[in-house]
């Protein structure tokens, strides 16, 4: 008597069909995924003087809802602040650090920072 050691064809294709349907639910997920980020630069006033003025800062504003990042350059005395278009405004960031002792104004571009636009 003979037997087979083959594997029925659906057994042997049954991860290509995972991986595929894997793979088109992970691009679903990044369609519905795409966010409308913004970026937010102000000046705070007291200013920024040393670490744990950024600490403070970043500490207290991660908490806001739509806050992606926070960055902090005490140097030029600016906070950029990306946040989700879809979740906050720039009225609330600024009004947010008023929460925690700080009044911020956002920074007019200069037009060094200005994308330049392409030729």
């Amino acid at each position: 008597m003979l037997t087979s050691t083959t594997k029925p064809l659906t057994a042997r294709h049954g991860g290509l069909h995972r991986g595929l349907a894997l793979l088109l639910g992970l691009l679903c997920t990044v369609c519905v995924a795409a966010k409308d980020i913004k970026t937010l630069v102000v000046t705070t006033t007291p200013q920024m003087h040393c670490a744990n003025c950024e600490k403070k800062i970043k500490g207290n504003l991660r908490f806001e809802k739509g806050v992606t990042k926070i960055d902090t350059n005490v140097e030029q005395q600016r906070v950029t602040i990306n946040y989700d278009a879809d979740k906050t405004t720039p009225e609330r960031i600024i009004k947010a650090f008023g929460k925690f002792g700080y009044t911020a104004r956002p920074v007019a571009e200069t037009p060094a920072e200005k994308p330049q636009p392409k030729k």
